[in-house]
């Protein structure tokens, strides 16, 4: 009777160790999904996030240096010399133009790609302007070039700047969106963490109950010990 005690208290042992041990294995593989996911917010924020804010800094930069090169050339210059501004600014639309490419090389939400593609049209439309102007200049329409710049050039330049407002906060939002992934992320890995901690204390106890049992077993208490001594 006592073998069949021992033998179902250790197969119920065994049962319960075992589901312990797959409750520690899907612990670990949870901390490891956890520990992706942590790594992949951590390379989204400066791949997707970082560098993005810094392309779209460097872009309003040069939109707002067009700006001024031409703001400089009407109210300065007199239209006197087209060609150097013209120059000027094409070199301003090759570096905005390089700018957003490497913008685009990085992952867009929705909201993103469409304030980009609003960019692109209305950076595109402000280029027209600006070339229309200075066709006004050169023509001796000098007067003309600079109600353009200063009505329609500045309404068009206020909606690209706009656009790349949009942009940065799109930035800051899915940033912050990140930011609470990654600490739900560890909160849920100090939560396994020492769920696994303690799962480790039962295993280490009942290991002890079994090896414990074992030597009950093996060296079973005798009532009378002179029977092995009676010849007869």
């Amino acid at each position: 009777m006592k073998w069949t005690f021992v033998i179902q208290r250790k197969f119920r042992a065994a049962a319960l160790l075992g589901g312990i041990m797959l409750v520690v294995i899907l612990g670990t593989v949870l901390l490891q999904r956890n520990a992706q996911g942590i790594d992949q917010s951590s390379a989204s924020i400066y791949n997707d996030r970082l560098i993005p804010a810094t392309t779209i800094l460097y872009i309003t930069e040069n939109l707002y240096s067009k700006r001024l090169t031409l703001e400089n050339h009407l109210f300065t210059s007199e239209g006197t010399s087209e060609l150097p501004v013209a120059e000027q600014l094409k070199s301003y639309d090759k570096s905005i133009d390089s700018l957003i490419r490497v913008f685009e090389k990085t992952y867009l939400v929705a909201e993103e790609e469409k304030s980009l593609t609003a960019f692109k049209e209305q950076n595109s439309r402000y280029v027209h302007l600006e070339q229309e102007i200075l066709n006004q200049c050169a023509a001796g329409n000098v007067e003309g070039g600079k109600r353009v710049f200063a009505q329609n050039g500045a309404l068009k330049f206020k909606e690209a700047v706009a656009s790349l407002n949009a942009l940065t906060n799109i930035q800051s939002d899915v940033g912050k969106d990140l930011m609470k992934e990654s600490k739900s992320n560890m909160a849920s890995f100090g939560v396994i963490t020492s769920l696994q901690i303690g799962l480790a204390v039962i295993i280490g106890l009942m290991i002890l109950v079994l090896i414990y049992d074992s030597k009950i077993i093996e060296k079973p208490a005798l009532k009378d010990k002179s029977q092995y001594f009676n010849l007869n």
